[in-house]
């Protein structure tokens, strides 16, 4: 079983020396809890995969503390990028740019670009820049399973798999970052923890990506982020079928509750941003339930909206494979 450690100094400095030495530590973020492997060591980074029972072809995010350590990493060719980097690093923001031959192909799915971002979590850039070293670091959790926003979260899944978990608490924003393309044009590849609407606010017009354009970054799939029980989008106010032990997800308000075994809700005054936050505990409190089926209400697609739609849709797709 991982240690688990809660993230002071001496923490994090141990955790930095076990990905120097090639072993696997969760670490929280702002987004979600990342689980992570020294980017440059190719070993290191096959045991990800192994952990979380990830298919090779699906990419990873490499984390990096500086701007320097990014250009080491990836080529800034595009002067986009560096205007997002202005505005939106540290924070929940990849962006997938023509990588650089120190990046190992089991990374980048052999792609040529790699998806970099510099995360807020103030846990995650010490542990980063302690090490010294890119860290890649998908979600701390195993494929196509709900993402983990809390230490506890990481030991339920995978903690027997790893070497260390860092306890930073719960993650503030809740959902992933936003993975943004820039090559000939800018493409959106998964909405995240940055709106587009931000996003176009600075860099003009980005195309929403679509499953022909992946997977060229993680999340892409047609199918993830599923609770281990059937999931359902319903319009709001539809009674669960009888003899059924349903749980509801519901964005604000909640008409009969009575109907429901068990009742989440994302944010009672409808903050999407609150909603974006709660989103994986919630559904994490409904996987446990002992339920048959879960509802799930939509929530406005704007904002941090779209992301948590996004994820409503894959977990609902997976659940009906």
């Amino acid at each position: 079983m991982a240690e688990v450690l809660q993230a002071d100094r001496k923490a994090i400095q141990r955790a930095a020396s076990f990905l120097r030495e090639g072993k696997l530590v969760a670490f929280p973020t702002e987004t979600v809890y990342g689980l992570g492997a020294c980017a440059l060591n190719p070993q290191a980074v096959a045991r990800i995969f192994e952990v979380k029972e990830r298919p090779f072809f699906d990419p990873l995010i490499v984390h990096v503390a500086t701007l320097e350590m990014a250009m080491e990493v990836c080529e800034f060719l595009d002067p986009r990028a560096l205007l997002l980097v202005e505005r939106f690093w540290p924070g929940p923001l990849t962006l997938v740019l023509p990588k650089r031959p120190v990046i190992p192909d089991i990374v980048t799915a052999g792609l040529p670009t790699v998806g970099v971002r510099m995360p807020a979590h103030p846990v995650a850039l010490e542990l980063i820049g302690e090490a010294g070293i890119p860290v890649a670091a998908p979600s701390a959790n195993l494929f196509g399973h709900l993402s983990p926003t809390t230490a506890t979260h990481v030991v339920k899944q995978i903690g027997d798999r790893i070497d260390l978990i860092l306890d930073g608490g719960q993650c503030p924003i809740g959902v992933e970052s936003t993975v943004l393309e820039l090559l000939e044009e800018p493409v959106l590849l998964r909405p995240g923890g940055i709106p587009l609407e931000d996003l176009e606010g600075v860099i003009g017009k980005i195309r929403i990506g679509s499953l022909k354009d992946g997977p060229r970054a993680p999340g892409q799939l047609p199918f993830h982020y599923a609770p281990r029980i059937p999931l359902r989008i319903v319009p709001q106010g539809t009674p669960p079928p009888p003899g059924f032990r349903v749980g509801l997800l519901a964005f604000q308000v909640v008409r009969h509750p009575e109907w429901f075994v068990k009742v989440e809700i994302l944010s009672s005054n409808g903050d999407l941003r609150e909603a974006a936050t709660n989103f994986f505990a919630c559904l994490h409190r409904l996987e446990e339930a002992g339920l048959d089926l879960i509802f799930a209400e939509p929530v406005p697609e704007v904002g941090l909206g779209r992301a948590i739609m996004d994820r409503l849709r894959k977990a609902e797709a997976k659940t009906l494979q």
